[in-house]
């Protein structure tokens, strides 16, 4: 795979601003025509470089203002038991980042919902349900001091 070069993250950095710029538009922006952009996001894409192009909604506006980070510990560590875990949040669109990490618990998972009465629904219904949870623990978020999806290229 081709490492990125200065216009390639030229590219990554003005797609990940705005993902529905013209490849005319983008190709001004980094100083190179419409077809050698084009090429270049073609190739990017790939090479999985570009995963997506997607439109990022605002949750407060769609009633979905509340973030719980929760810290799952598992019952077990043996691989079955990590991967079932792993699969089982990939179906609860409610999770919307889940992380394995060190420290006292196993996992990490971003929780978006309504409101306190809809994450207590989904905890009782669904979090303690999960393959080999042992214990959960809930953070509510109060406010959002900064969110981006832009990496630091």
């Amino acid at each position: 795979m081709k490492k990125p070069d200065r216009v390639d993250r030229s590219i990554l950095r003005e797609l990940q601003a705005t993902a529905d710029i013209s490849m005319q538009e983008l190709g001004e922006r980094v100083g190179i025509s419409h077809t050698p952009v084009w090429r270049r996001v073609r190739r990017l894409q790939a090479q999985g470089l570009i995963r997506a192009r997607v439109a990022l909604l605002d949750a407060e506006q769609l009633d979905l203002a509340v973030n719980v980070f929760v810290n799952v510990s598992l019952k077990r560590h043996q691989d079955n038991a990590l991967t079932r875990f792993e699969e089982s949040v990939h179906d609860i669109p409610e999770i919307v980042e889940c992380y394995t990490v060190s420290g006292e618990t196993d996992f990490l998972l971003r929780v978006v919902v309504a409101d306190v009465r809809a994450y207590e629904h989904l905890l009782k219904t669904t979090l303690v349900h999960l393959p080999e949870v042992s214990n959960l623990t809930s953070t509510f978020a109060l406010r959002q001091v900064k969110y981006t999806t832009e990496l630091p290229l």
